[in-house]
């Protein structure tokens, strides 16, 4: 059994340490949080005990830890973590500074350690049963990628402040998708737009709400991201493909299947409507993933150096909105 502590009993942290307390090969141990109560509430549904921070790293019992703390404090546990020879997961991102990123990472390879960043869309089955099928040769040599992610509505002006930015923070996850689909072609080329169309208190904390980033590879293969925290119709997430072959997409994911056909025409229930709903199996499958790999000896996928590449493209996006030019990488 993978003895794991969760670091974090927010919103994510539920998510994973409750993924982990129903894994098999796996055994939630203890959890911590500066909010008290949240900690007593996951442990005392998954069998945890609770404990301090400083404790949980320290402790022979723990094997893994999950870090689900706010980004600011990411870089700096999965360095405690790595030096106390435990495996790492950590939510996206590692740090907000591409530099801390290479600083941190250099601290888990000198202790030999493992580390995944937690990019979950990667597991979505329906985005990976994609990326197989590309890797196959389905569709030919990959030409055109478009990806599509938008959110219901905006977080509050409070999480904008702290967030690093759209393309930081929200667009990271398509960015990271993009490098997952072009199969090793590393984009080179960076030009992004954005606007505050939602919400103008988004604008005056210095982000935007409404973007478009398009990509450019060495090999000159193209992706096309759209970005908005406005879908009055539900939580968008799709990804289209063009080939030397053909074309391959993956749709949304709607509340049902149910479809109504009559003289008015064709409906179908909307859309799920939340993250957490839409990723649910992609949360359980990525820790299932970390588990296996810590268990087996493998390397964890994604990397720390996925983590990296990513920062890297949002940086270069938020530069290139900023100065109204695209931006090489």
């Amino acid at each position: 059994m993978i003895r794991i502590a969760v670091l974090g009993a927010g919103r994510i942290g539920r998510i994973h340490g409750r993924n982990a307390a129903s894994h098999p090969d796996a055994r939630l141990v203890a959890v911590a949080d500066p909010h008290t109560p949240s900690a007593q509430d996951l442990a005392v549904s998954t069998g945890a005990e609770v404990a301090s921070l400083d404790e949980i790293v320290e402790r022979s019992d723990v094997d893994a830890i999950l870090v689900c703390t706010p980004t600011t404090t990411h870089a700096d546990l999965i360095e405690r973590g790595a030096r106390a020879g435990k495996a790492v997961f950590c939510e996206k991102p590692v740090d907000l500074s591409s530099a801390r990123i290479e600083a941190c990472l250099a601290t888990v390879e000198k202790a030999g350690t493992p580390l995944m960043i937690g990019f979950n869309r990667r597991f979505d089955p329906n985005f990976a049963a994609l990326r197989r099928r590309l890797a196959d040769g389905e569709v030919g040599e990959v030409e055109l990628v478009t990806i599509l992610s938008r959110d219901p509505g905006p977080p509050p002006v409070s999480y904008i402040a702290t967030s690093g930015g759209l393309f930081r923070d929200m667009m990271i996850h398509d960015l990271d998708m993009a490098r997952f689909l072009l199969l090793g072609d590393e984009p080179v080329e960076v030009h992004a737009v954005g606007s505050s169309l939602v919400d103008p208190a988004i604008g005056e904390a210095g982000d935007v709400d409404t973007a478009a980033v398009m990509l450019k590879t060495a090999r000159g293969r193209i992706v096309q991201i759209s970005n908005s925290r406005r879908a009055t119709y539900g939580y968008d997430q799709r990804i289209e493909v063009h080939g030397s072959k053909g074309m391959i997409r993956a749709g949304n994911i709607h509340r049902t299947t149910v479809e109504v056909a009559n003289a008015s025409g064709v409906t179908a229930d909307p859309v799920q409507d939340f993250f957490l709903e839409r990723y649910a199996e992609a949360y359980r499958d990525e820790l299932a993933a970390f588990l296996n790999a810590v268990r087996d000896g493998k390397a964890c996928d994604p990397t720390g150096h996925d983590g990296l590449m990513a920062q890297r493209l949002a940086d270069a996006a938020t530069e290139s909105a900023k100065e109204g030019k695209p931006v090489r990488v």
